[in-house]
Parts: C-alpha cells; sequence; structure tokens
C-alpha cells in the first residue's frame, strides 16, 4: 500500500478508489516483464499514465518512450510514422527516415488509441509483436526491432473484433496483460479529491483564492454521470475559478457548469423491434403500390357484395358509400351514354335501380384472365412463347391456363 501511495505522489494519481490501486497494482507488477499490455477505459479517465508507470518501473526505463495517439495521424502517412521509409517511396519522400519502432528499440512504444489503426497497419504490427520483424516502406529489407508495446483504447474491442473492424489476432496479442481504468462515476468520493486538487491548482494559476463547494453543490458534484470524466470535470473547476466572483460555489452555480447529457434534446425516431427500415426509394414504391392493390381488392369485394346483395344488406361505413358512389359514376360515364344517377346510401331503401343493366363489364378475374390472354395471343400471332413474356408468366404457365379455360 505503501508502495502505491509513492507511485500516486510519483505520477500525480488523485484518489483512493479500490478499482484505481487494483489498477496501479498490476501496471507495477508487469512493468519488470515484456508482456504486452492493453489498457481500456473511457475517454478523459487518464489511461496514459499507466504506460509511464509500466516504463519507469520496467526494465527498459533507461530506454526511450514514445506516445503515439494512432487516431490522431492520417491513414496514408502511419506506415510510414510507425516503420520509417525510404528515399523515393512516396511523393515528398525526399530522404529515408527511421520510424517510432526503430528510433525505440530497447525502449517502450504506447499507442493510443489503437483500434483506429487501418487494417493494412494492424497486419504489420502483428507481425512486430510476433518476430520483431519490420519493414521500411518502399524498402524490401527486414529489420529487427526489440520495443515493447502498450496499447490503450476507448471501446469495446470484442465488440470491434466481431464487426470486423479490429484484427482477433491482434488483440489477443496485444491482450496479454489487461488493465482496465475505472470511469469517474464509478470513484465515489475521489471525485470531490480531485475537484479540489484542480481548484488549488488554478487559484495557484490564475492567483486567485481557491472555490470550495457548499454542501448541496459537494452532493450535485458526487453524483453527476460526468461523461467526459476526469478532463470533463477539471474543464468545469477552471471555468468556475475564473468566471464566478463568490469563492463559495452553490448548487444552483454549479449546475450551470454541469449539463445534463442524460436528456434527450432532439426528436428521436423510434423503430418498432420488428419494423425494418427502408432501404431504397423503390422498396417505398414496391410498398405504396402493394397497399393500393390491396385497397383495390377490398373495394372490389365490396362492390360485388352491394351488387348481389343490395346497399341494406352490406355493411358500409360513410366513406366506403362514398367510394361506391364515385365507383358507380365512373361505370356510368364509361358504359352507359346517358347521365348516372348518384346512389343515395340509406337505412330505408333497399334497391339499387338498373345495377344489373348498368355493370356490363364482368368483374372476374377468371374472365380478365382469359381476356388478357387472348389478347396477348393475338398481339403476337399465336406465338406462346412472347405471348408469356406480355403477360410476365412462364410459357408453361401459359400453356397450362390455356388448356384449363379451352382458349382458342
Amino acid at each position: 500500500m505503501k508502495d502505491i501511495q509513492k507511485i500516486k505522489q510519483r505520477f500525480g494519481i488523485i484518489g483512493n478508489y479500490i478499482g484505481l490501486n487494483r489498477a496501479i497494482d498490476i501496471a507495477v507488477q508487469v512493468a519488470p516483464t515484456d508482456l504486452s499490455v492493453l489498457i481500456s477505459g473511457e475517454s478523459g479517465t487518464g489511461k496514459e499514465v499507466f504506460p509511464q508507470i509500466i516504463h519507469q518501473y520496467g526494465a527498459r526505463k533507461h530506454g526511450q518512450y514514445i506516445a503515439i495517439n494512432c487516431g490522431a495521424i492520417p491513414e496514408g502517412t502511419i506506415d510510414s510514422e510507425l516503420f520509417g521509409h525510404e528515399k523515393g517511396a512516396f511523393t515528398g519522400a525526399s530522404d529515408s527516415r527511421k520510424g517510432y519502432f526503430e528510433v525505440a528499440d530497447g525502449g517502450t512504444i504506447f499507442l493510443d488509441e489503437v483500434s483506429e489503426l487501418p487494417s493494412a497497419t494492424q497486419v504489420r504490427l502483428l507481425r512486430v509483436l510476433e518476430t520483431g520483424e519490420f519493414i521500411r516502406v518502399g524498402s524490401s529489407k527486414v529489420q529487427k526491432t526489440n520495443v515493447r508495446v502498450i496499447a490503450a483504447t476507448n471501446i469495446d474491442v470484442t465488440f470491434a473484433t466481431q464487426e470486423g473492424k479490429f484484427r482477433e489476432d491482434l488483440f489477443y496479442r496485444l491482450n496479454t496483460v489487461p488493465i482496465f481504468i475505472p470511469s469517474l462515476r464509478e470513484r465515489g468520493e475521489d471525485i470531490y479529491l480531485l475537484f479540489r486538487k484542480f481548484a488549488y491548482d488554478f487559484a495557484e494559476t490564475y492567483r486567485m483564492p481557491a472555490v470550495s463547494l457548499m454542501e448541496e453543490a459537494r452532493h450535485i458534484l458526487l453524483n453527476y454521470s460526468w461523461p467526459g470524466n476526469i478532463r470533463q470535470l477539471k474543464n468545469v473547476t477552471e471555468q468556475i475559478s475564473v468566471i464566478e466572483k463568490n469563492r463559495e460555489i452553490s448548487a444552483e452555480t454549479l449546475r450551470r457548469y454541469m449539463p445534463d447529457y442524460q436528456s434527450v434534446k432532439l426528436p428521436a425516431i423510434i423503430q418498432r423491434e420488428n419494423q425494418k427500415p427502408f432501404s431504397s426509394e423503390r422498396e417505398i414504391l414496391y410498398k405504396i403500390l402493394f397497399d393500393m392493390k390491396n385497397d383495390m381488392n377490398d373495394l372490389k369485394k365490396l362492390v360485388v357484395d352491394v351488387l348481389q346483395k343490395g346497399v341494406d344488406q352490406v355493411d358500409v361505413s360513410e366513406s366506403n358509400a362514398q367510394l361506391i358512389h364515385k365507383l358507380y359514376q365512373s361505370i356510368d360515364s364509361t358504359v352507359v351514354k346517358e347521365p348516372a344517377k348518384p346512389i343515395e346510401v340509406q337505412p330505408d331503401r333497399s334497391e339499387i335501380q338498373d345495377t344489373e343493366e348498368i355493370v356490363e363489364e364482368s368483374l372476374s378475374l377468371m374472365d380478365k384472365e382469359i381476356e388478357l390472354i387472348r389478347k396477348a395471343l393475338d398481339k403476337h400471332h399465336g406465338k406462346r412463347k412472347y405471348a408469356a413474356e406480355e403477360l410476365g408468366i412462364s410459357e408453361r404457365t401459359l400453356y397450362r391456363k390455356i388448356k384449363e379455360n379451352d382458349i382458342n
């Protein structure tokens, strides 16, 4: 325990949370070895301190220590940065250059945000970890390096491997010793200790009295979720120290610097579990046409029932009655020369005038099918192959329908 306190003082680590102490203990235990270490935790939890602990307490402490943010290097140049390049290897390569793995030979390399590495670079890194060999960009000469690799990430790498965004073999090679850094929200009283430390630091920097919290403000500080972890707490403390004239901070004042990230600030589209999104405009069009077809089929059934049984014998809504009225008007205008008479749907009337005389065209689907087959055969002069293509069915199906319906 005394060793852990000395490490905290040396590296400026504040807090007594058991998970934090456990992470420090693992770092010290693994430091004398050459095992690869993968440090995981949310962004802003202070992951960058632990590679320094491992390096300083290991056999490589006199060697080079290089920290690299993999997400900050462009994809096109990251191989050159890590492994070096030869003169003329690419446009702008006016001279040969050593990469980080060559410079840090005998020391330690810290790869922060290692999950941001491109797939090709992941393959190169895996080779370095397994054999200690690498090749400069634009060269064919294999070089050796003796480097300890410590990596860090703020995402769930296991999920990334399942999604194909991170090589599974590289993950297991890096994850020889895992170290998890707890989030700030888990650390309880450590939050207040960090606030006081930052408050005194900023008071010294800006030459002003340090801010302090009232009891209710302290309660809010400890129960806030801190999505940005230590980095966010430090920023909030600095803002309060500079802006607020009153050095004793109330709960109301503190709330102004702590946005509620848990509330929904924009309308969100809620999708049901069984509801699938449309992937293209074509699917939307097909859905509309399919719904229209279903509506037309329902309307046909309704009209047939009205024609056969009468309006009073069929249960129709007001909107359906209006549709029937419009349909009759359409039939009258196309089949009968005389103007169509509107149909009134009333409970006391049970007959529809001249319905059998008005509807001269058959509504049977079978009759329509036979009529279309005959038209297709006439159009293509009896050639079944082209008639089937016109109808959108197979020639075998057309032959069967001709035989079933005795079509000449």
